[in-house]
């Protein structure tokens, strides 16, 4: 105190006083601590939050109708009415119905009719495509153009060329001596002309996904097969198939699971009789015979019932390509 004092007589300043805890240092330091806190939550979150979109979307248009359609199958609905619990009622009929065991069977027949020829098909179209030819650019192009024709008009134009009475494909048979086919009205013949239409708008889609996978098959391969003395269908056969195996796998499954799904080809194809498979349900699908009992038997618990066998097919279908796809994986391994 007295050295104070003789400073103030002095004349002198006062000596200054220490910095307080409450300074401009501590305000940054405070500052920064916030902004640090904000940048790890910045950090955190974002990734979530670009993310989201997807999730409620999928959430609202995806698992929402998911779950819905499933406790619908457990009720007995019809529109303008409350639901009634029926347990696995709905499942119990259909095992018992004969038109619903009518569309299962119509739905693999299509199935296979449609897809073996249309894969062995794209196989081929891809193999050309993959050498040297002149103007090969166009011809990609000209394959992929029917998967880009809408469902409507392909099936309305093949309904017309498989038309019974004035049809240019019973035209053509009756030239070389052949009767005319009942296209609409018998089951085996209306199955081939819907496995047509199908093949004929698929085929050039799968066919450049065959060309893709062959373009990256290393050309050191073909070559030491060349020199091997193979022929270009040995080395097709020996070279090109095992290495795009998994894409010729890929395809299967997903034209397999596009043939279950099938609608749209049978429905306009049938006309008038389109939601009912036919006059006789001779090409009637697990989709149309939902939609018959959905929107025309108003039984929506039955058609929920259908909607949710088919998703069990379509897993048991994703699991048989999970079980090849692992016993590939552990053969090329071995």
């Amino acid at each position: 105190m007295a050295t104070s004092v003789r400073a103030r007589s002095d004349g002198s300043p006062p000596p200054a006083a220490p910095p307080s805890s409450s300074g401009p240092r501590s305000h940054r330091s405070a500052s920064g601590g916030w902004r640090s806190t904000l940048y790890r939550w910045d950090i955190k979150a974002i990734p979530y939050v670009f993310i989201a979109p997807f999730f409620l979307t999928f959430a609202a248009f995806g698992l929402f109708p998911l779950v819905y359609t499933g406790w619908l199958s457990l009720n007995r609905v019809e529109l303008g009415g409350d639901p009634q619990w029926k347990g696995l009622e709905n499942y119990t009929d259909l095992a018992t119905s004969e038109f619903f065991w009518n569309a299962l069977a119509n739905t693999f027949t299509i199935g296979v009719i449609s897809t073996v020829p249309q894969l062995l098909m794209a196989l081929g179209l891809a193999h050309l495509l993959n050498y040297k030819l002149r103007g090969r650019g166009f011809f990609r192009i000209a394959i992929l153009a029917p998967y880009a024709t809408s469902i409507a008009a392909a099936t309305l134009v093949f309904a017309q060329l498989f038309n019974t009475d004035y049809g240019m494909i019973n035209t053509v048979l009756g030239w070389v001596g052949f009767d005319p086919v009942q296209w609409e009205s018998s089951k085996w013949p209306a199955q081939i002309a819907i496995s047509v239409i199908v093949t004929w708008r698929w085929t050039g889609y799968n066919a450049l996904i065959y060309l893709a996978a062959m373009q990256a098959v290393p050309q050191d391969l073909y070559e030491a097969a060349s020199l091997d003395g193979a022929s270009r269908w040995r080395q097709f056969i020996s070279v090109t198939i095992p290495s795009i195996r998994p894409t010729i796998l890929f395809t299967v499954v997903v034209s397999t699971i596009g043939a279950t799904q099938l609608f749209g080809e049978p429905m306009l194809y049938g006309g008038s009789v389109g939601i009912s498979g036919g006059s006789g349900n001779q090409f009637q699908t697990l989709s149309l015979l939902m939609y018959e009992k959905g929107w025309v038997n108003n039984a929506l618990g039955q058609a929920s019932a259908i909607a949710w066998i088919m998703l069990l097919l379509l897993l048991l279908i994703g699991g048989v390509q999970a079980l090849v796809s692992r016993h590939n994986r552990k053969k090329l391994g071995g």
